[in-house]
C-alpha cells in the first residue's frame, strides 16, 4: 500500500475515529493518542490491511478494542495505588504499634535502665554525659545501656514471635 493510497483509504478516517474513541474515554486527549496510536499500528501493518475487506469496520473495531485496554490498565494502575496507600496506612498503624509497644518495655525498666536508655537513644547524649548527669561511673552507664537494650530487644523478639504465630494459624 502507498502512502498516497494509505491516505486516502486509512487516513480518512481518522476524524470517525476520534469520535468514536472520544465516547471510551470521554477525554479528548486520550481519544487523540488512542488513533494516533492506531494509525501508527496501521501504517505499519499496512500491507496486511489490504486484505480486510471493510476497513471501517476493522478500524473501528481497533479503536474500541484499543480503548477498552486502556481503561483496564487505568483500572489496573487506580487498583494498585489503592493498594500502595492501603499498605502504607498498615504500615504506619504497624510501626505506632510498635513504637507504643516498645516505649511500654521501656518503661517496664528498673529506673537506672530507663534513665539512661532514654538519655542515650531519645536525648542522643554521650555515655560521658550521661555518666555526669546520673552521677555514675562510665562503665556503670555502659552495663546499664547494654542491659536496657537486650531486655528490650527480648520483649520485642517475643512480640514478633508471638505475631508470627497468630498469623500463621
Amino acid at each position: 500500500m502507498t502512502q498516497e493510497t494509505f491516505k486516502n483509504t486509512v487516513f480518512i478516517l481518522k476524524n470517525e475515529m476520534y469520535r468514536f474513541a472520544k465516547r471510551f474515554v470521554m477525554s479528548s486527549d486520550e481519544a487523540e493518542d488512542v488513533v494516533q496510536d492506531l494509525m501508527v499500528k496501521f501504517w505499519q501493518k499496512r500491507e496486511e490491511l489490504e486484505q480486510f475487506g471493510n476497513l471501517k469496520s476493522y478500524a473501528l473495531k481497533s479503536v474500541k478494542n484499543e480503548c477498552l485496554n486502556r481503561l483496564k490498565h487505568h483500572d489496573v494502575k487506580i487498583g494498585f495505588a489503592d493498594m500502595q496507600l492501603h499498605r502504607s496506612e498498615l504500615y504506619s498503624i504497624e510501626v505506632n504499634n510498635l513504637k507504643e509497644h516498645i516505649i511500654g518495655f521501656i518503661n517496664q525498666l528498673p529506673e537506672k535502665q530507663k534513665m539512661v536508655i532514654h538519655l542515650k537513644d531519645v536525648e542522643e547524649y554521650e555515655v560521658s554525659e550521661i555518666s555526669e548527669i546520673l552521677e555514675m561511673e562510665e562503665n556503670a552507664v555502659r552495663v546499664n545501656l547494654m542491659r536496657a537494650r537486650q531486655k528490650v530487644k527480648e520483649q520485642i523478639s517475643q512480640l514478633m514471635n508471638y505475631e508470627q504465630r497468630s498469623i500463621s494459624r
